[in-house]
C-alpha cells in the first residue's frame, strides 16, 4: 500500500524560497498547467470522510486519483490511488459523464500551474513543486512516496526539509479546501 506523504506551505516571498530550493541544486522544470476537477460521491460526503476524487489534466493528458483521509496530524500523510485514462480533451468529457452517470457531481476546478523539481533527502526521493494556484496565492509542496515500512522516517525526512528550506507557513488543507472557504461551492463545466 502507497502512501503519499506531503507538506505544504505558503509563500511570502518567493524569491527566498527559490533561492532555499536552488542553493541545493533543485532545478525546477518550466512550469505546466494543472486543471483538476473534483467530484462528490452520491452516497459518502467526502468533506465529512476526509478524502477526494479528482480528474487531473495535464496538456492532452488525464488522471483519476482517489485520495484516502489523512492519518497523521504533522503532514498530509495519505492513502493514494491515481491511474492513467485516455488522452485527449473528449476522453476527459467523457469520464466526466461517466461519473455524472454514475451519481458523483462536479464540485469546484482547481487551476495551478506547477513547477516540479526532483531532490534526494535522507536517501528518500522528494518531489518538489511551486505552485501559482488562481485566486489563491504562491505554495511550495514538498511530497515522499511511501510504504507503511517507511512511513515514520518518511515523514522525519519531509519535516527536516522543510526545516532546512526555512518554510515558515505550514498549510493543511487542500487547494479545493482552501478556495471552497474562500469562495464556496461552484459547479464546474
Amino acid at each position: 500500500m502507497q502512501f503519499e506523504v506531503e507538506k505544504k506551505f505558503w509563500i511570502k516571498d518567493g524569491d527566498d524560497v527559490l533561492a532555499n530550493v536552488a542553493e541545493l541544486g533543485v532545478k525546477l522544470r518550466e512550469p505546466i498547467e494543472q486543471i483538476d476537477k473534483y467530484f462528490s460521491h452520491p452516497k459518502r460526503d467526502f468533506e465529512k470522510t476526509d478524502e477526494a476524487l479528482r480528474l487531473r489534466t495535464i496538456g492532452s493528458k488525464n488522471f483519476i486519483t482517489y485520495k484516502g483521509a489523512r492519518i497523521d496530524d504533522t503532514t498530509k500523510t495519505r492513502r493514494e490511488l491515481e491511474l492513467p485514462l485516455l488522452d485527449g480533451d473528449q476522453h476527459c468529457d467523457d469520464f466526466v459523464e461517466l461519473l455524472t452517470l454514475l451519481g458523483f457531481e462536479p464540485v469546484m476546478t482547481v487551476r495551478k500551474m506547477r513547477r516540479k523539481g526532483d531532490y534526494t533527502w535522507q536517501d528518500f526521493a522528494v518531489e518538489i513543486c511551486v505552485d501559482e494556484i488562481d485566486q489563491l496565492g504562491q505554495f511550495i509542496e514538498l511530497e515522499i512516496t511511501s510504504d507503511l515500512r517507511t512511513l515514520e522516517q518518511t515523514k522525519a525526512a519531509l519535516l527536516s526539509l522543510a526545516d532546512r528550506l526555512q518554510l515558515a507557513r505550514p498549510e493543511k488543507r487542500s487547494y479545493l479546501e482552501l478556495l471552497m472557504s474562500q469562495l464556496g461551492p461552484q459547479q464546474v463545466g
